[in-house]
């Protein structure tokens, strides 16, 4: 099967790299062209994943473009709703319409119990994953809207959204509202034949999860743990037997969700676990 969106523009927020890259090439194998947008540089002072450069924005939009589609690119910070509006418009005005909606933009920092948590972890935090998903769906639908199509928005959630860990408190709790706004959106979007899901990946095999301050949390008995220690920990949330998944095993779910295939499908929040909620 191919060419299962084909003509059809998707917005991508978070696209530099991991799974928004890995998102906007799937859909650009499968015919859509891209509006890429990333912030390209540091959010939080106290995370430990090397931000996302310009280069690696420019790289997606290569990627893009050896499946001979078009794509627009933009460094902006989904917590600034004039400028991802702005971004969002231009990308639309030059690729002629907008039909999906990939809310994908999200940090990690921290790494305390919720009371020892601080001011500016929590801001960054809730400002990025979960308020920077409501302004990127606000400053997009109302062109799928307009378009009179109908259309697909699909937020990123995590098994986090689904239940608790500890020391993640605060991503715990943004992600739990992106479960919110996802189902409130389905219902006032549905007149409009507008479907709203979420999917829910577990780990996955990006510089959010693969980083030393991820190995440490999973691995705190070691000095310096790696992957193959990090596994060996990672596969107890699973029950399947993986540490974690790969970008194009939640981009194959976004793809469905983009797609006519679940044209019938909305408020879903569709896990890419490897089990993990059975556990």
């Amino acid at each position: 099967m191919s060419g299962r969106v084909t003509d059809k523009v998707a917005v991508i927020t978070g696209a530099a790299r991991g799974q928004g890259r890995s998102h906007a090439v799937r859909l650009a194998q499968e015919g859509a062209d891209i509006i890429a947008v990333d912030i390209c540089a540091p959010i939080s002072a106290n995370s430990p994943i090397p931000p996302a450069t310009p280069d690696d924005l420019a790289h997606t939009a290569d990627l893009v473009k050896a499946h001979n589609r078009r794509v627009v690119t933009a460094e902006v910070d989904v917590r600034d709703f004039d400028a991802l509006k702005a971004a969002v418009d231009g990308g639309v005005e030059q690729l002629g319409r907008l039909d999906v909606i990939v809310a994908n933009a999200g940090i990690g920092n921290g790494g305390h119990t919720l009371d020892r948590t601080s001011a500016e972890d929590w801001d960054d935090m809730i400002g990025v994953n979960l308020s920077g998903v409501w302004k990127t769906v606000k400053a997009a639908v109302p062109h799928l809207i307009s378009g009179g199509n109908g259309g697909s928005i699909i937020l990123t959630g995590s098994v986090g959204a689904l239940k608790a860990y500890p020391n993640t408190g605060h991503y715990i709790a943004a992600k739990h509202g992106v479960v919110g706004l996802m189902r409130a959106f389905a219902v006032e979007l549905g007149q409009h034949f507008i479907r709203v899901n979420s999917v829910h990946p577990t780990n996955v095999n990006t510089p959010m999860f693969m980083n030393e301050g991820t190995m440490k949390l999973f691995r705190p008995d070691l000095e310096s743990p790696g992957p193959d220690d990090m596994a060996v920990a990672a596969q107890f949330m699973h029950t399947l037997p993986v540490g974690w998944v790969e970008p194009d095993d939640v981009s194959n779910a976004v793809l469905f969700l983009a797609s006519e295939e679940s044209r019938y499908v909305t408020g879903l929040p569709l896990t890419v676990d490897a089990g993990s909620m059975l556990k």
